[in-house]
């Protein structure tokens, strides 16, 4: 028997109420529109259909008129369920990014390499961002708008650049990029676009997300997410 409108929508509903009340521990007496505005503060995926949600659980309360929600009085429009439905799969079983992203293979250098090297490496591997490891530990993420501006930097005090981009190792660069300046991340493989999108949307300095096997600074890189992506995975998101 096929499934009402009305039917899909209250189940719809109860998957995101259920999932966001788990993936956030909310209490289970927090009344739905209150939870909506509170995961605003830590849900991409919330904040972006925040005024879909919020109208969606007045239209709940509209079509139903027990708690059981067996008692239902109207029925929603067809594009209102499917968009209902939509917003709850993202929610409940957000895409993660090394499964749907086509990541490419990371290029790491040594922390003992000097800057020249890196700065060649850029240019031929047409990477932007490459990750140093001194030991098998990440020591930060030698990008090229980065070491670009640190080069100005060195004009305008007169510094005679070939010297120092070959005399100068990567560590040391990265130890006069700005202070203060969280541009880069580091997460577990099992990441989501919607927890990526978070990041960035929170933090518009944001370069790269260096994604790793458990998040750790002592593992490889299995691949780097970077602003370039964002309209991707909306894209993905809006076709998920």
């Amino acid at each position: 028997m096929q499934k009402t409108n009305a039917k899909r929508f209250i189940e719809a509903y109860n998957q995101i109420d259920y999932a966001l009340r788990v993936q956030h521990n909310f209490k289970r007496s927090m009344g739905y529109s209150d939870m909506i505005r509170r995961a605003v503060a830590v849900n991409y995926i919330v904040r972006k259909y925040e005024d879909d949600l919020i109208d969606f659980g007045r239209l709940r309360n509209a079509i139903i008129h027990r708690s059981n929600d067996e008692y239902i009085i109207a029925e929603p429009h067809d594009d209102v369920v499917v968009q209902m439905e939509k917003i709850a799969k993202i929610i409940c079983t957000p895409p993660k990014v090394m499964e749907v992203l086509n990541l490419q293979d990371v290029l790491t250098v040594n922390y003992n390499v000097d800057l020249k090297t890196v700065i060649k490496l850029i240019s031929s591997s047409k990477f932007s961002n490459i990750p140093v490891y001194k030991e098998g530990t990440l020591l930060g993420v030698a990008n090229g708008q980065k070491i670009l501006n640190l080069l100005g930097k060195k004009i305008e005090e007169g510094q005679d650049l070939t010297y120092f981009i070959e005399n100068t190792t990567v560590e040391e660069a990265l130890q006069q990029f700005p202070e203060g300046v969280k541009y880069y991340e580091i997460v577990a493989n099992d990441v989501t676009i919607e927890e990526v999108l978070d990041l960035f949307d929170k933090n518009r300095k944001l370069l790269l997300v260096l994604i790793t096997k458990t998040g750790s600074m002592q593992e490889p890189p299995l691949g780097i997410v970077t602003s370039t992506n964002i309209m991707d995975m909306n894209n993905i998101l809006e076709n998920y």
